[in-house]
């Protein structure tokens, strides 16, 4: 399968074009920074910013599935990146005949997602990261939710919870709307999008992808995901 990956160069679309290319797929790694990625074996480089419509059109064009990894940064800005380039993405899709779309947002955009027993998150990080100071980043993914669901698509949107890295593939969980948990290591953010390709059990619904073998050093999650980002 011919497979265009938007955000290839960002910390989940690298998980997604190296396991892509395991499974033999060929990929197009969309990226908008030149010199970002080398072509190799299997994949192609396609230089577009993916809210720039004619820059995905040729990026889409000749696949037959798309995944989007794009993600901002959390802050008070607004933020566009996820509607605009999902207006630009679905819009390609259709016009080539394409019709298979995975999405990254959160499992925040589920309203009723309360993982169990996570007290300290549920009461004090949630409200405070996710619904307040991260709120631009959350609102602008459900308009890319409602974007995407608007279309004929055969979309999965993709909600992983807090996400950190890990070198391997490990045990996940996934679930309709949501998945009941935490923490969502990229490599498997990345192989349950790919299982979702190849098994459609999630088709125009939302996947809940949560990382149920290993969790994340809390001093190192906060440290690597939002100081030393910064």
């Amino acid at each position: 399968m011919r497979i265009a990956v938007f955000g290839a160069n960002g910390p989940t679309g690298r998980h997604l074009t190296e396991q892509a290319l395991a499974r033999g797929h060929e990929v197009v790694a969309v990226t908008r920074r030149p010199g970002s990625l080398t072509p190799a074996g299997g994949m192609t480089v396609a230089v577009a910013d993916a809210t720039d419509a004619a820059a995905v059109d040729a990026a889409v064009a000749g696949t037959d599935a798309v995944l989007s990894a794009l993600g901002a940064r959390p802050g008070r800005q607004a933020v566009t990146l996820y509607s605009a380039s999902a207006a630009a993405i679905t819009t390609a899709m259709e016009r080539h005949g394409v019709k298979r779309l995975l999405a990254v947002s959160s499992s925040v955009a589920d309203p009723n997602w309360r993982p169990t027993g996570a007290h300290f998150f549920n009461h004090v990080f949630d409200p405070l990261v996710n619904r307040r100071l991260a709120r631009p980043v959350h609102d602008d993914m459900r308009r890319m939710e409602d974007v995407i669901r608007r279309t004929p698509l055969q979309w999965t949107l993709v909600r992983p919870s807090g996400l950190f890295e890990h070198p391997v593939v490990t045990r996940f969980h996934t679930a309709e709307t949501s998945a009941d948990g935490v923490f969502t290591a990229r490599a498997d953010l990345a192989a349950g999008m790919l299982r979702e390709l190849e098994e459609r059990r999630y088709v125009r619904t939302a996947m809940g992808v949560i990382t149920t073998a290993v969790k994340p050093n809390i001093a190192k999650l906060v440290w690597n995901e939002g100081v030393r980002k910064k």
